[in-house]
Parts: structure tokens; sequence; C-alpha cells
């Protein structure tokens, strides 16, 4: 995993700076990252997805 991701959100310092002024579609490319880089694509907080959580 890259040393400057946060380790709660996965995303990267620029990612995290830049969030408040982009759109939703750069804002759902950046989540797609963050769910790869948790190795389960759809991965929410702690690698749980939606349908984990509705279990």
């Amino acid at each position: 995993m890259e040393a400057d991701l946060c380790i709660g959100c996965l995303r990267t310092l620029d990612e995290i700076a830049r969030w408040a002024n982009i759109g939703d579609d750069d804002k759902r490319l950046i989540l797609a990252l963050v769910a790869q880089r948790r190795g389960k694509p759809g991965a929410g907080p702690a690698g749980k997805t939606a349908t984990d959580e509705a279990a």
C-alpha cells in the first residue's frame, strides 16, 4: 500500500485536499480507486460492502 494514504479512508493527501472542490464524477473515480486499494471492488470501511451491511 502507498505510504501517503490516509489509514482511515485510503485516499491520498491530494485526493483529500481536492475533495470539496471536485465534481461527483471525479469523486466516483476516487472512490473506485479506494475500493481497489482495499482489494475488494465496492468495499467500504473495514472492507465491508453495502451487501455485507444488509445481511
